[in-house]
């Protein structure tokens, strides 16, 4: 009955987690990691495996839903990919390493300064040009990153192109190694470079990252797994309720304001860097 009553709230707690991952583009471990460690007393490792786990059902529930609505950029989101790939297999490694060393809390409360200066250069940028007017760099111009996508709120295609990615693949790297060592997909790094520095409009930001996400945690649980740390009885109801959540999420956001995704990126930024930073002081 008890591991009934588990499963059953951890599966709840996933529905809510896909629910904002998939419009916010950060994946859904940003909710389940900490209902796991808080709630439910999970050692970090185990909550950082089975937060990879959901991060792939949002992924892979969502990802379909934004490509065939033309809101993914396949080629933007697997170019970065060639950063935030490499930082998953250290981030990941790294964990290893330090699972039995005092570091973590350490670890937790520089995420969450990181998280806090994304969330003010997120929060300036709020009144400022919009994306599409922008000079892409010769790299972008070389590779054609950019493209069209139909604004359904706006009832217009809008056209977008790729500016800065050099700044853009370093954050990609941050949002790897973030992602291999905490778990949390590394969402909330590759809209900031989506949006920030190849100034993506934010709902074609969020469905790449959703994608992007995919990929990358599958490097980081490739790691966690061998090492033992994705337990199949704690990941399996959080991935299923994660996926359900996902579903419902992709559905809303074609029909919603790029600001009021970028709203709830906003709010999800600032309650994910209160939270590591009062864990890692052990305030929670």
């Amino acid at each position: 009955m008890e591991l009934l009553v588990f499963v059953l709230l951890l599966a709840l707690a996933g529905v809510f987690a896909g629910l904002v991952g998939s419009l916010t583009g950060v994946g859904g471990a940003v909710i389940v990691i900490p209902v796991l460690v808080l709630a439910f007393g999970a050692p970090f490792p185990i909550a950082a495996g089975a937060g990879l786990v959901t991060v792939l059902a949002t992924s892979a529930t969502t990802g379909a839903v934004y490509v065939r609505r033309h809101l993914t950029d396949l080629r933007i989101g697997m170019f970065l990919e060639i950063a935030t790939v490499p930082g998953a297999l250290v981030g990941a490694s790294l964990t290893v390493l330090l699972v039995h060393r005092d570091l973590n809390d350490a670890l937790l409360v520089a995420l969450g300064g990181v998280l806090l200066v994304v969330f003010a250069s997120s929060l300036v940028r709020l009144g400022g040009p919009p994306a599409g007017d922008v000079v892409a760099d010769p790299r972008s111009q070389a590779l054609g990153l950019s493209g069209v996508y139909h604004d359904e709120r706006l009832d217009r295609d809008v056209p977008y192109r790729a500016a800065r990615t050099n700044p853009a693949l370093g954050v990609s790297f941050g949002a790897g190694l973030v992602s291999g060592m905490f778990g949390i997909g590394g969402g909330v790094f590759k809209v900031f470079a989506l949006e920030h520095y190849l100034r993506l409009p934010m709902k074609v930001a969020t469905a790449t990252s959703n994608f992007m996400i995919g990929v990358t945690a599958a490097a980081g649980a490739g790691v966690l797994l061998a090492a033992g740390y994705v337990d199949p009885y704690v990941a399996a109801p959080a991935a299923i309720g994660t996926a359900v959540g996902a579903a419902a999420g992709s559905r809303l956001l074609p029909g919603l304001r790029n600001r009021t995704v970028r709203y709830v990126f906003l709010f999800v930024i600032a309650g994910l860097a209160v939270e590591t930073v009062l864990r890692g002081l052990g305030v929670l």
